[in-house]
């Protein structure tokens, strides 16, 4: 693919709205495309998959949902704009840039003896989870396609995640005594919103381990907070969702367990299956990267992707375009960061291609 097709792929693939859950017609677009360049490509759902070449298995992943356009958008979001080397859309940061180099990156490759196995992934519902990656990586695994390593295409500036934090979801569920509010505290009645704001007061002492060294401290942050049913009762029920971003270590077990040893009421897992991961500085994967970006910064990222889903399996993400763009009104990315992130995945593939060969 030369450059201008790798632009021209990136604009209609802008162009085609699809929000999480709607990805049928993006999917449909690319599948045609790809087949037109003489791709041997596999459909499952609205997922994409495809390989060339034998060995272990390197896979380029990237996701084809956005989520849907945020308040304060000057320009339509589905109608590509590109202005002085800015490619405006909804998605043409976050993911659509790195679909477009990936894409660009394996059809480059495909007629070139490697050494691996290249197997490119171009997943739905990656904003929401449910019928993306989650589903085909359990799905590749009953076809024999068992990745070694796994680059994850996300807005870093091409800069190289090698952690990535894990989520934790709770509820903190409080109970009191519902009564008349003139004589709750003449009957001692026990308010359920008061014990709740004790609870997490008392959270915020709590000690969740040490801080990592690429990802900071394990976070705790309310949410989302409920309870009563009337202005003048007690309310019997009163509840807090709490967002906990985690590290390796502690465990989410060990970090529930912290957190129930403070708190006076109920504290329900709601979601615990976003783990967090890492990958070893000196893996090979990271130093192909590098190799392909000496420039590069290795950093930890506080935003969640498809790396937990490939989990166990080594993995970095890295892509073109900044975070900082992403679900924000007049996304954009430059053209340059595009292709420079075409040319980077192809340089990565080949230097991790090279480092297997020599081991």
């Amino acid at each position: 693919m030369t450059d201008a097709e790798v632009l021209a792929l990136h604009r209609d693939l802008v162009a085609i709205p699809s929000l999480s859950h709607q990805e049928q017609a993006v999917c449909g677009h690319l599948e045609h495309h790809l087949r037109a360049l003489g791709v041997q490509v596999e459909r499952f759902g609205d997922n994409l998959f495809m390989a060339h070449g034998e060995g272990p298995v390197l896979c380029l992943n990237s996701h084809l949902d956005t989520v849907p356009p945020a308040t304060g958008w000057t320009r339509p979001p589905h109608e590509v704009q590109v202005k002085e080397g800015r490619v405006y859309g909804l998605g043409a940061n976050d993911a659509k840039a790195s679909v477009a180099a990936m894409v660009a990156a394996f059809v480059r490759l495909k007629a070139r003896p490697l050494g691996v196995r290249l197997l490119l992934t171009l997943v739905c519902e990656e904003e929401t989870g449910g019928k993306g990656a989650e589903m085909l990586v359990p799905e590749l695994a009953r076809r024999g396609l068992h990745p070694e390593a796994v680059i994850v295409g996300e807005p870093t500036g091409l800069d190289i995640a090698v952690a990535q934090k894990g989520l934790l979801v709770l509820e903190l569920r409080e109970t009191g005594r519902a009564c008349h509010a003139a004589h709750g505290h003449a009957l001692g009645a026990s308010n359920a919103l008061r014990t709740l704001a004790r609870d997490l007061v008392a959270l915020d002492g709590v000690d969740l381990g040490p801080s990592h060294l690429e990802l900071g401290p394990v976070t705790l942050e309310p949410t989302l907070a409920r309870g009563g049913s009337a202005r003048n009762s007690i309310p019997a029920e009163a509840s807090c969702i709490l967002d906990v971003r985690t590290n390796p270590a502690p465990t989410h077990a060990q970090t529930v367990e912290r957190l129930r040893a403070v708190v006076k009421g109920e504290l329900a897992v709601l979601s615990d299956r976003l783990r967090p991961t890492e990958i070893a500085a000196d893996h090979p994967l990271v130093r192909a990267a590098q190799k392909a970006r000496p420039e590069a910064k290795c950093f930890g990222s506080r935003g969640l992707s498809d790396l937990v889903f490939f989990a166990p399996t080594p993995a970095i993400k890295v892509g073109p375009g900044q975070t900082e763009r992403s679900h924000a009104p007049d996304e954009f990315v430059l053209e340059s960061e595009l292709l420079e992130g075409a040319r980077f995945y192809e340089r990565a593939v080949q230097a991790f291609a090279a480092s297997r060969s020599r081991s």
